[in-house]
């Protein structure tokens, strides 16, 4: 074999580590922001997940570029998000404040957290072919970081009064809509090159100033507006008579 082909081979080789990297970093991130929850750094813990999210979109994309996807990487993912954004967002709120509430507080978290491993399961034994536009059912990592935007909101215990509810609810309506069949739009394949409506473009100028005015209510509205629309635009066109594109009954999910 010659040196040329060698070097090929080693590089191949490491192409193929390349997406685990970052998901090594994504289960990094996840169980870090567990030990800063732990400590009360709850705003910290909320960014790290946030950041885990991110690193999460990229692996997927690094392995298709570079032509490297593999059984194996798909199961290394899932595992990592099982912990990233079942795990720790349920121990979070746990420690949040949930725990004040008893057996409750620690039921509610673990329905997230089974609702999280049912839908990263449910992804690995059914065919990832269908509509690349969509998601089927809330992505974990998306329900991650509506959590994380409660936790940023509010990171202070003094707003457990009315906190803890919100949180329990929350973990609720998340862990339920992972299993769901609500579909969800991809920004992965978003094409930035189409024309766009100047509605868009008002509602985009009233998210970059609320960003900039208030920046944990403009994630917390952006991962409101996420969670609810599917649901919402279902329930209007049963209201109306008719079933609209948000559900997708017997549609296999196509991604974390």
């Amino acid at each position: 074999m010659s040196k040329r082909n060698r070097m090929r081979r080693r590089l191949r080789r490491g192409a193929y580590l390349l997406p685990s990297l970052f998901t090594i970093g994504n289960v990094l991130l996840g169980f870090y922001a567990v030990v800063r929850g732990l400590q009360g750094d709850f705003e910290l813990a909320a960014l790290l997940v946030a950041a885990a999210a991110v690193l999460d979109a990229l692996d997927g994309r690094v392995a298709r570029l570079t032509g490297t996807e593999s059984e194996f990487g798909r199961e290394f993912d899932s595992l990592a998000d099982v912990l990233t954004f079942g795990a720790a967002p349920a121990l979070l709120t746990h420690a949040w404040g949930l725990a004040d509430l008893g057996r409750i507080g620690w039921l509610v978290p673990l329905f997230y957290l089974v609702c999280c491993a049912t839908r990263l399961a449910r992804y690995n034994v059914q065919s990832p072919q269908g509509d690349r536009r969509y998601f089927v059912g809330l992505p974990a990592p998306a329900a991650a970081c509506a959590v994380a935007a409660l936790l940023l909101f509010a990171p202070e215990q003094d707003w457990k009064p009315w906190g803890n509810g919100l949180l329990l609810a929350s973990l609720l309506v998340l862990g339920a809509l992972m299993v769901s069949t609500f579909r969800y739009v991809s920004f992965g394949n978003l094409d930035l090159r189409r024309r766009w409506s100047y509605r868009s473009a008002i509602v985009l100028a009233g998210l970059v100033l609320l960003l900039a005015y208030r920046p944990q209510g403009a994630l917390l509205a952006a991962a409101v507006a996420y969670t609810a629309y599917p649901p919402l635009a279902w329930l209007a066109g049963r209201i109306r008579g008719n079933r609209g594109p948000a559900e997708a009954p017997g549609s296999e999910p196509r991604s974390r």
